[in-house]
């Protein structure tokens, strides 16, 4: 049984790929997971660039 993993992407990646990773790990659109966590962090006052930032120090690179 081979255990899925969530890593930042090193192929999709803009900044530091935690938007490449997710869109890599659920198998969607790169472009449409940056789209909707832009929007996200938009209506959330800003705390989506926390958890990006956050995902960036925890999530290892592939």
């Amino acid at each position: 049984m081979s255990e899925r993993r969530f890593f930042r992407s090193t192929s999709n990646r803009m900044i530091a790929g935690v938007c490449g990773g997710i869109a890599e790990y659920f198998n969607w659109d790169p472009s449409m997971v940056r789209i909707v966590y832009s929007l996200l962090t938009l209506f959330t006052a800003f705390a989506g660039g926390i958890v990006y930032v956050i995902l960036w120090i925890v999530v290892p690179q592939r």
